[in-house]
């Protein structure tokens, strides 16, 4: 158990043997640990190394365990200090070695990968190791199965960590059942929705170091090959596309601004002004078409509007949307 910081297995013997004595001499330690009396004494004497075991004076001498609550977190915040130490090395030598590979081996910048299993493999490592944001375009087709309650628990896990997520959906997304859903699941952990017609393609970035986008489909419904774009101009192209839409994009809300519509009017809003179809939006919303007309109706009154378009360009003005 212990091994990730640093003790063997008969180091954690003896830890383990002197946490339930509290304190030992080496003869107590050579019975409870069936160990030769050299070899104790050694690992003792690591233990108050590693601090987590003192001497007392006195003979014979007494090693006296340190509480493990204390003595062990300090272990564990000086490993953790390593760690990113070796983190930090490794994106100084990853940026030499962009440095001295970007003209001398562009074929490098770009990876096809092929298969279905291995583009999600992809897809999952790339998100674990985003450090600060991930942003993308979201659109049919899939290389993994959404489900409704939690289509992306890596995301979520991410989120907890404090990692930005800012994700533009496609409005063919409204035709999925229970997309509405998968979207409030996210941006209640903190993701930043926003929705737009006709996306070019579907794209994932994660900070500014490495892009995905399919290359291959499968019919329509399965990706079997994606692009994965290294630093380079085209990288820095993607970022562009990414920012020049998400400002001209609608932004998904939770709740209404000041109470001033109700989470039901806020969607449809929302979704109206994406450029959903009544079709689409009372998919998404899990209503009727008529009840889809019959809100839209209601907001239309009460706007004093005459067209959708008059709704969408109030609301704006508002700041509903």
């Amino acid at each position: 158990m212990l091994e990730a910081i640093g003790l063997g297995h008969q180091d954690e013997e003896v830890y383990d043997a002197l946490v339930s004595r509290t304190q030992a001499t080496v003869a107590e330690i050579v019975h409870d640990c069936h160990l030769p009396a050299s070899a104790a004494r050694r690992i003792l004497q690591s233990l108050v190394e590693l601090g987590l075991a003192t001497r007392a004076t006195g003979r014979p001498t007494r090693y006296v365990a340190v509480s493990p609550d204390s003595s062990l977190e300090a272990i564990l915040r000086e490993r953790e200090r390593e760690l990113d130490g070796v983190r930090a090395h490794i994106r100084a030598l990853m940026d030499v070695y962009r440095a001295n590979t970007r003209f001398a081996h562009p074929g490098e910048l770009i990876e096809v990968v092929s298969g279905r299993d291995e583009v999600n493999h992809r897809w999952v490592q790339m998100q674990q190791d985003t450090r600060a944001q991930m942003r993308g375009f979201d659109r049919p087709p899939y290389a993994a199965p959404r489900q409704h309650a939690e289509s992306n628990p890596i995301e979520l896990n991410l989120l907890r960590r404090g990692v930005k997520y800012r994700v533009i959906y496609d409005t063919s997304v409204l035709e999925l059942p229970g997309w509405l859903e998968d979207v409030t699941a996210g941006m209640q952990h903190g993701e930043q929705a926003r929705i737009a017609a006709n996306l070019p393609m579907k794209l994932a970035i994660s900070d500014d170091r490495l892009a995905i986008i399919p290359l291959l489909r499968a019919g329509d419904s399965v990706v079997t090959a994606s692009y994965l774009i290294h630093p380079s101009p085209l990288l820095d192209a993607l970022v562009a596309l990414f920012e020049a839409l998400w400002e001209r994009s609608v932004p998904v809300r939770l709740t209404a601004p000041g109470g001033e519509l109700s989470e039901d009017e806020e969607r449809l809003l929302t979704l109206l002004a994406s450029g959903a179809t009544d079709k689409a939006a009372s998919r998404a919303l899990g209503w009727s078409e008529r009840t889809v007309q019959r809100h839209l109706t209601k907001l239309m009154r009460r706007l004093g509007a005459q067209t959708r378009f008059q709704v969408a360009m109030e609301a704006t003005r508002r700041g509903w949307i």
